[in-house]
């Protein structure tokens, strides 16, 4: 009922059909509870290849993608397929399949040279009797009704093209002598499965499996897959990759993570030049994972996942939580400067700067609320990053006025005890020096 328009594509190898099944807010069904609908109305159809491609942001293709490659194309079939049949019984996997169309039925003629060439005959000879069979061979012309000239070709019909026990009969002419000898005699016919298409990556064959995700997350997928295809017992010279989304979204993350540590470190430098402290700046970073607390508890409850919009809200919510941190700290330092004592600083500044940290934090939650909700064209896209933003500043604002400031206060006495405790080893020191002299 969702459904729009549709438009076709259709070439001699396939086709595609477009559904636009309009804008989010107009429809009360997400597109993952319609593309589960298309599947099982698909199901019903025989003898046809498809997948139903829900997501279009990494192009069309399928999320979860595992390329095995190695030096033979047969050999490689039969491990996609094992790895295939494995791949199904695992939740969440959908229209699992191979990168390109099916087997296809393969005619497979291996010539016994040796047995050949004791008989006078050539490859070469073997291979005109199969042109006559399958290429067909001219043997005149012919003038139509029209009155033009047409050339007769003859060949085997092509049923009797398909079957092994037919090309067994074809005869070879024996090169320099008037004798024939059936194929069967000189070769091994056989019918089995062939890749419609062989790909090559570094001059390797590959052959990638792929699937979508359903009812999970394609990343979940993926990491089954993974522990699957790690799992399986491969020839000398195969082998297993990421490929596709999957392979890219493994970089993206590993990217922004190498960005994330960057920013920390940024962060904690410029704090140790701010308060003029390599240990002032320490509860600001301890307070940094309180956050993850309420991102994973947010993306559970929405039914979110861990995405590349998800991980750019943890990478803004960093420099948010540490705000709260800065303000509070800020505060409790230049109270201890005026000779206040620290813990009675702390508490002051608690009480100073609570009304300014929940104000940032109101209006940041109100900014981000429209987001959340998934409003508008493209919202499902872009909610996964309002609700990890929402839920960690909610979590880091309240264990910011509790634990921040027990994290500062017990810092500082560490630093102060192990102040103390080099200033007695440096005047027993001293005291030796003063003795030996």
């Amino acid at each position: 009922p969702e459904t729009k328009a549709t438009n076709s594509y259709v070439n001699p190898n396939g086709g595609r059909i477009y559904v636009d099944i309009g804008k989010s807010i107009e429809r009360a069904r997400p597109h993952t509870a319609i593309a589960m609908d298309l599947r099982a109305l698909t199901a019903r159809l025989v003898g046809a290849e498809y997948v139903v491609l829900e997501d279009f942001n990494m192009g069309a293709q399928k999320p979860v993608q595992i390329r095995f490659t190695g030096p033979d194309s047969r050999q490689l079939l039969d491990i996609t397929n094992r790895f295939m049949a494995k791949l199904r019984l695992v939740p969440g996997a959908a229209d699992v399949g191979l990168s390109e169309q099916d087997p296809q039925n393969e005619l497979k003629i291996e010539l016994d040279r040796g047995l050949a060439n004791a008989l006078g005959i050539s490859a070469n000879d073997a291979a005109q009797a199969l042109r006559v069979a399958f290429a067909g061979v001219e043997v005149g012309d012919w003038v139509d009704p029209s009155g033009e000239t047409r050339d007769v070709a003859v060949r085997l019909a092509p049923e009797d093209r398909v079957d092994a026990s037919n090309i067994e009969r074809l005869t070879v002419a024996v090169g320099g002598a008037n004798q024939i000898v059936p194929m069967e005699q000189i070769a091994t016919i056989t019918v089995g499965k062939a890749p419609s298409q062989i790909q090559h990556s570094d001059g390797k064959r590959q052959i990638t499996v792929s699937a979508n995700a359903q009812g999970r997350a394609s990343g979940e997928v993926t990491a089954d897959a993974l522990k699957i295809a790690k799992a399986m017992t491969l020839p000398p010279g195969y082998g297993h990759e990421l490929a596709g989304g999957s392979r890219d979204q493994q970089q993206v993350f590993s990217r922004m993570g190498i960005a994330l540590v960057a920013g920390i470190a940024l962060m904690y430098l410029i704090l140790v030049v701010q308060f003029g402290s390599f240990t002032a700046p320490l509860p600001v970073m301890f307070s940094l994972p309180l956050s993850l607390i309420g991102v994973v508890t947010a993306l559970l409850l929405t039914k979110n996942t861990l995405n590349l919009m998800s991980f750019i809200g943890v990478i803004m919510l960093m420099g948010l939580v540490a705000k709260n941190a800065i303000l509070l700290l800020d505060a409790a330092r230049a109270e201890e400067r005026n000779g206040v004592d620290r813990e009675e600083a702390l508490m002051h500044a608690g009480r100073k700067r609570f009304r300014p940290i929940l104000m940032t934090t109101f209006a940041l939650i109100a900014g981000m609320m429209p987001v959340a909700i998934g409003a508008g064209e493209g919202g499902e896209f872009y909610r996964p990053m309002a609700v990890a933003i929402i839920g960690g500043t909610i979590t880091s604002t309240l264990l910011t006025l509790l634990v921040i400031p027990s994290f500062y206060d017990s810092i500082e006495i560490g630093r102060e005890k192990l102040g103390r405790w080099v200033g007695r080893l440096r005047g027993k020191a001293s005291g030796e020096a003063i003795v030996a002299k």
